[in-house]
Formats: C-alpha cells, structure tokens, sequence
C-alpha cells in the first residue's frame, strides 16, 4: 500500500532513494522504464511535453484559465468544448467571451441539458436522506424530486458530436464530472471545482481544517 502523503523522505523530489520507505513505489524500477515508454507513444508525447512547458512559463504568473488558453494554442487547438454547472452560468459566459476573443471555437453545454427529470432516472425522496439518518420530506424535498437531474452525460456526448479537441470541466458537482470526464471522446481539463461553501475554491477547507473547518469535513462531523 502506498502513503506518499505521509511521507517524510520525498525521494521523489530530492533524490535520496537509500532513505526511500519500505513501501515507496519507487523500489519498482522496471515499472516506471515501462512509464517512460508510455510517455514516448506518439499520442501522449507532445502532449505531456506541452503541459510541461506550460507548467513552467506560466509558473506563479498565469491563472489556470490562462494557461488552459496557452496550451490549447500550442497544441494547435480550435474547437473547445465546456461542461458547466447551470449555477455557474455567469462564470461561464466569461470564459466563453474571454476564449473566444482568443480565436477559439467554444462549444458549451449546461448540466441541465435535456430537462429531464430526476423521477425519470430513478430517483426518490429517499435518496433525499443520508443512509442511517431521517429527514423528514418536506414541500421542497418534493420538488426536488421532479427538478431536472444533472446530465454529465448527455453533456459529453454533445460535445462529441461537436468534434471538439479539448473539454473544460467548469463546476461539475463531484461524481458528476466523473462521469463527464469518462465519456468525453477529447482530453478534459478542470477550470473549476465546485464547492459552494468556500466560494468555488475546495483547498481554503483544507487549510483550515484545523481551524474554521475542523468540524466540518468529515462525514460523521454533524453526529459530534
């Protein structure tokens, strides 16, 4: 079992491999020859050599929406597709002006595309509530149920059928965007993580997890 987030050598990083831990992955090194290889097949070379120099031109100098745009232009892409959140609608008419002021191509699909509604797919009042807790249904919980489902899919496959180059994830909500993520024929890349409660921006409750969000990131915090 791997725990490199525990880890306290970082061998990784410095070089240090005699002070490697029993369980570093890196005592496999026929595994990793087998990644170089990887790196050196035709579709994921430039590739990866691109992100790479992104990654260090734009370094602490360009936010993520800029460099989305840069490696876009050096892989000679037109066509972009997004996924976003319909709660994030204003946050994606921005991006999509600012790409396309840009010479891109931007085709966009909302989540609630289709307008399906959620009975449809199998969801009830029950799934409402949290497994081992009761909450009463109430008026609104009702309406939940008829409200339109989230469709990550069917967003996926429109923008397959768009023929785009490369997917931006902008605000999908966790599972969701998994689902996006897996049925997108083009690479996607992640402009935004949805997280209302810090404003859209996940890592402000871990940096405070010893502090203002101490009781409020693990799943049994609210039994406390």
């Amino acid at each position: 079992m791997f725990t490199c987030a525990s880890c306290t050598i970082n061998a990784c990083e410095t070089g240090d491999k005699e002070k490697m831990p029993k369980n570093c992955p890196m005592r496999d090194n026929e595994f990793f020859e087998q990644i170089i290889e990887e790196y050196a097949k035709p579709e994921n070379h430039e590739f990866f050599l691109t992100s790479s120099a992104i990654e260090v031109l734009g370094y602490c100098q360009w936010p993520r929406l800029r460099e989305v745009a840069e490696f876009a232009h050096r892989r000679g892409y037109k066509r972009l597709g997004m996924g976003f959140c319909m709660g994030l609608h204003k946050e994606a008419a921005i991006v999509d002006r600012i790409l396309r002021k840009q010479g891109f191509q931007v085709i966009s699909v909302g989540c609630k595309t289709g307008n399906i509604p959620k009975s449809k797919v199998g969801f009830t009042e029950e799934n409402l509530s949290t497994p081992g807790h009761h909450i009463e249904c109430t008026p609104f919980q009702k309406e939940l149920v008829e409200e339109s489902i989230c469709n990550p899919i069917a967003q996926a496959k429109l923008l397959n059928q768009s023929k785009t180059e490369f997917n931006i994830c902008l605000g999908l909500c966790v599972g969701h965007d998994s689902l996006f993520y897996r049925y997108c024929e083009a690479p996607v890349t992640t402009l935004v993580a949805k997280d209302r409660v810090t404003g859209h921006n996940p890592v402000a409750a871990i940096y405070c997890a010893d502090g203002y969000f101490s009781g409020r990131n693990s799943i049994d915090d609210e039994d406390k």
